[in-house]
Order: C-alpha cells, then structure tokens, then sequence
C-alpha cells in the first residue's frame, strides 16, 4: 500500500468521528508489520479526559487482534492541516514501533513525512524503565 492509499484510509475514517464538542475531526490508519491496515477515529466525550484519540483507536483495535510491531502511521484531520500525532499518542505510538515509523501528515494536496523519533525524540521506554 503506498502513501496515498494509507493516507485516504485516514481521511475516510475521520467521516465516523465522534466530535460534538470541538467539531475536529481526526481520523488514523495504521500499518501493522505484516501489513495490516486498522484505522481509527477520535472519539469525545463530555468529560474531555475520557476522549480517545484517532491514533489511539487504531492502536487498539490492532493490539486486541494481538498485533505488536507498526511500521507507518497516517493521521488526516477535517482541516487537512498537517496535524501530527499528539504527545499522547506519539508515546503510545513509541511502545510498538522504533524511531524509524514513518508518520503520514494530511496536507490536503500534500503530506509531510516524519519519522517517529524526530516527533518524540528519547521516548520513555522499557529500557528506560530498567525493563529491559
């Protein structure tokens, strides 16, 4: 699948976003190792806190069906403004891929390429932790 195709996957996953409160839709999908697309949109709630995040839907419903290592990630939002994963979600990110996953940014007309460690360089670990 190329970046593109990763990229429109994100864009019709936002169209299920549950947004009533900020009316910002995001939408991810997410490449397992062997392949796998699982996509993911954000979901509000009216205790702010309690909201998932796109990237956070996708992770999770990847990891339930025992997924555990990504290799790209592509994140588009209503605004097609380049948004990037929030802090949040590059940490939960961090725990399944290395600094090389490649990040997809939605531009509309465009994308903008990170890799995970530029966005979320010396991400807690489990070595970090003494884990490992």
């Amino acid at each position: 699948m190329d970046d593109a195709e990763l990229v429109e996957l994100a864009r019709t996953a936002r169209e299920n976003a549950y947004i009533p409160y900020s009316e910002y839709a995001v939408g991810a999908a997410l490449v397992t190792a062997d392949g796998t697309v699982y996509t993911g949109c954000n979901i509000e709630n009216a205790n702010y806190s309690n909201s998932l995040h796109a990237e956070e839907v996708a992770v999770g419903k990847a990891v339930s069906d025992g997924h555990q290592e990504f290799e790209r990630v592509a994140v588009s939002s209503g605004e097609q403004d380049g948004v990037t994963p929030c802090g949040m979600c590059r940490q939960t990110l961090s725990e399944f891929a290395d600094d090389e996953m490649v990040v997809l940014c939605d531009l509309g007309d465009d994308t903008r390429s990170y890799s995970l460690g530029t966005l979320l360089p010396d991400a807690i670990s489990a070595e970090t932790l003494g884990r490992e």
